[in-house]
């Protein structure tokens, strides 16, 4: 038996994407840590985070030489990528970072059943859902943000500013925005879009923001409410299912309660969150979490410190050491 390396197939995609970032640092993570590691890319054209210094090698599909004591490692939209590994009888995983991509891409009559391939989970509803829809127990290998770049800055002051990413459910958020304000006047509070900027772009925004609205799903592991979180702001929103990993309601009597299980965390409310879609329960919650901005006290403090440590428990240093812990166990 050969030593394992690891083969990262890497996605075409033109601009910053979270799951590609993930598998990028899995990779530079194995291969500072002295393992064989190689990221594999169908098309060189593709968009490249910068700033690494001792990354992990990048090969062509057709450099790819796969042998029976490896490891292929296919995030899970893409199950064509999966053959090389399957014909060359390598261990073939593929990394579910959103569960809603599960079953979308498998070909017409294929099912994971039939597949020899194992599932990991980017987070605990992810696995929740895989386990409750094919009978697999996934293993979970969680990301992390850099907590050099996300944290929080002085104290926030002026008019209540609330960030928010304009590509994500764009309809939702305008219809979100449109009940808040007419509960609430045009001028309540002043819109931040989160749009071309870089991690950097994206910390200094959100340290200059007092409010986060998420309203992305479906998710696996949505990092931007978690960046928020970083960089103290409030998040507030929809939660994908994925975020219910690290999100815990910070409202005394929510309109929504999840019916999944929740795995025991650390840390106490840290966030307004509704029901996905429930743009009348997401608007409600933005204007309480207003209020409790411009209220300021204790009840303020406990919600953005529980943020700071659930941001602590999501470090790049949580993510280096579990990665390394599930190739031990592979």
């Amino acid at each position: 038996m050969g030593l394992m390396k690891t083969f990262i197939f890497l996605p075409p995609a033109s601009k910053p994407t979270g799951g590609i970032t993930v598998l990028r640092q899995m990779a530079d993570i194995l291969h500072q840590a002295g393992r064989e590691t190689y990221l594999v890319e169908r098309e060189s054209a593709g968009w490249r985070p910068g700033g690494l210094a001792d990354a992990a090698p990048v090969i062509g599909w057709d450099a790819m030489r796969l042998t029976p004591d490896d490891l292929w490692l296919v995030p899970e939209g893409w199950p064509n990528a999966l053959a090389p590994g399957l014909e060359a009888r390598a261990r073939c995983v593929s990394y579910v970072q959103n569960w809603a991509y599960l079953f979308s891409a498998l070909p017409p009559g294929v099912s994971w059943h039939q597949l020899p391939v194992s599932l990991m989970a980017v987070s605990d509803p992810v696995a929740h859902f895989i386990k409750e829809s094919t009978g697999q127990n996934a293993p979970i290998l969680r990301p992390g943000i850099d907590r050099a770049i996300f944290h929080p800055g002085k104290s926030k002051s002026g008019t209540v500013t609330v960030a928010f990413m304009p590509r994500k459910n764009k309809g939702l958020a305008a219809q979100i925005r449109a009940v808040f304000e007419h509960r609430n006047g045009p001028d309540a509070v002043r819109w931040r879009p989160l749009e071309g900027l870089d991690a950097f772009g994206v910390a200094q925004a959100l340290r200059s923001s007092h409010l986060f609205l998420m309203t992305g799903f479906p998710e696996g592991c949505p990092l931007p409410p978690l960046e928020a979180m970083a960089c103290g702001c409030l998040p507030v929103g929809f939660t994908g299912l994925g975020g219910w990993d690290y999100m815990r309601q910070a409202q005394p009597c929510p309109r929504f309660t999840p019916w999944w299980p929740l795995r025991e965390v650390g840390w106490s409310g840290n966030g307004l969150w509704c029901a996905d879609g429930d743009v009348l329960d997401a608007a409600l919650c933005l204007e309480q979490a207003v209020g409790l901005i411009r209220q300021g006290g204790p009840e303020l403090d406990a919600v953005l410190a529980a943020g700071q440590e659930t941001a602590d428990a999501y470090s790049t240093d949580e993510q280096r050491k579990s990665v390394l812990a599930a190739w031990d166990a592979l």
